[in-house]
């Protein structure tokens, strides 16, 4: 048994710790997660196990771990525990996969690719001496139930992976994590109950489902109505792995993340060979994907395109009409993150937008802050669209600049709590703002020609800073001066140091 449970304070800082061995190996700071989150979730598997071995042996006396294999939440063969891993002399590498390997395989319905596509045999780049201090390193780090519960697991997992988007901008880290405060504010807009399924197309690693999870459970609800209700896509395989892992953590069974291309392959389907229809869906899908399959939507098997073929070079809404098409009748509604341009762009897209207006699906249209997301400066929008609105909101929707609210930080700004619940109250209320937000009918947004640009709707307050004309001119003729000075020097200085004929 363990002594005092971990703190998810220091749980993260073990973690990370173990992170910063891989510093200044030959493993490029935008792979660690590939690396580090297989060996966190290797760890707690073996960490658990031993103690549902300990638990039987208490229980009915000395019994070997294969008696009871009821007791155990998944199968571990022999020799695929950690600690056979740990007492390997050499080749560390390649009983590191063939550990991992054979747990996927002894836990096909639960843990089918679940570790990854990380290279642990390649000893140019993963020596012994590297895997046994990343080894040692997570070795002193209890992980079974007894130390750590699997929410602050899983949270402590979710510190983990947004520590590597940190780290990996420059790759696009926005395609596979959204930052929470972002997650819960399209939750909060869904709001989905108990019971409900929840379907993310681009599911990344796994926070949106998440958050649909725990949203129900911060409102009482029992998480355990959703097993069997929790679906994902997800294009790149490690990152799939990763959202697998990330479910399993924080304690969620009977989910199916899927990996493949969800524009060009969709993988949920109903017993008719139609989309599968679901109660919740909700994705920050990547912006303005190119060479997204426009080949397929031609001739689409699954009628997707129903409100028009979107361009080759902008996906987006490719995306909205994957996840429209998904949308159960009656209680199906969505959430989506989309670049502000979507909302404005003609040709095909606009199209497309009108069709969805006349359709009347669109619910609300949320401007908000630039540099919120990982790995992109642009201001994104959020588009909730919804098949049965309520009476009182038929033929119309709410558009809201919220491109104002963020805390400044050094490299990002940030969506904080009181931001999240004044944007959701809008839209609750779905009622008038100044300067905030305007409820729109469809007729209106006609005579705009179908743009859902939100600076046609709501406008900005005039600053109070802003000074009166005569000053203002007087300030850009003095900066006009001063810039003129400022160049004469320069020439000045050039002529004197023979740069300058």
């Amino acid at each position: 048994m363990s002594g005092n449970p971990l703190t998810l304070r220091n749980l993260k800082s073990d973690l990370w710790n173990c992170a910063q061995i891989l510093r200044g190996s030959a493993i490029d700071r935008t792979d660690w997660k590939g690396y580090i989150l297989p060996l966190l979730f290797f760890k707690r598997i073996s960490d658990v196990w031993d103690e549902e071995v300990a638990e039987a042996r208490e229980t009915y006396g000395d019994v070997g771990p294969a008696d009871f294999p009821e007791l155990h939440r998944f199968s571990l063969p022999a020799g695929a525990h950690w600690r056979d891993v740990r007492e390997t002399p050499a080749n560390v590498g390649a009983a590191l996969a063939r550990a991992m390997r054979e747990i996927e395989r002894a836990n096909p319905e639960t843990l089918a690719r679940v570790f990854g596509a990380a290279d642990w045999g390649n000893r140019e780049m993963l020596a012994d001496e590297l895997l046994k201090d990343l080894i040692e390193g997570l070795s002193a780090v209890p992980l079974g139930n007894t130390a750590v519960g699997s929410d602050i697991l899983g949270d402590a997992y979710e510190y983990l992976i947004g520590k590597f988007a940190d780290i990996t901008r420059r790759k696009k880290a926005g395609e596979f994590y959204t930052p929470r405060s972002v997650v819960r504010m399209l939750v909060e807009l869904l709001d989905p109950r108990e019971g409900e399924s929840i379907y993310d197309p681009a599911c990344g690693t796994g926070g949106m489902l998440l958050g649909a999870i725990e949203h129900v459970e911060r409102a009482g609800g029992d998480p355990r109505t959703f097993f069997g209700r929790i679906f994902g896509e997800e294009k790149n395989l490690t990152t799939s792995s990763i959202a697998r892992m990330n479910l399993v953590l924080h304690g969620i069974e009977d989910f199916r993340i899927e990996q493949n291309d969800t524009l060009r392959n969709p993988a949920f389907t109903d017993a008719a060979g139609a989309l599968a229809a679901f109660d919740c869906v909700i994705a920050n899908p990547p912006f303005s994907l190119k060479e997204w399959g426009r080949e397929v939507w031609e001739a689409d098997p699954w009628g997707r395109a129903a409100f028009g073929l979107p361009p080759a070079s902008y996906g987006d809404y490719a995306w909205v009409q994957q996840m429209v098409a998904s949308m159960a009748e009656g209680s199906g509604r969505m959430a989506v993150v989309l670049p502000q341009g979507a909302l404005f762009r003609k040709g095909a897209e606009g199209r497309i937008r009108r069709a969805l207006l006349e359709e009347d699906l669109i619910e609300a249209v949320i401007g908000l802050a630039p540099n919120v997301f990982y790995g992109t400066g642009l201001a994104p929008a959020v588009v909730t669209l919804r098949r049965a609105k309520p009476r009182g909101r038929r033929g119309k929707l709410i558009v809201i600049d919220a491109s104002s609210l963020f805390r400044k930080g050094r490299a990002q700004n940030f969506l904080d709590p009181a931001h999240v619940g004044q944007i959701v109250g809008w839209v609750r209320r779905f009622r008038d703002v100044k300067d905030r937000a305007k409820v729109v009918s469809t007729g209106e947004i006609e005579r705009e020609d179908w743009t859902l640009n939100i600076s046609r709707y709501v406008l900005p307050p005039i600053g109070e800073d802003i000074p009166p004309l005569p000053d203002a001119v007087d300030a850009f003729k003095q900066a006009l001066a001063e810039a003129k000075a400022a160049e004469d020097r320069l020439r000045r200085v050039l002529e004197d140091d023979g740069w300058l004929e």
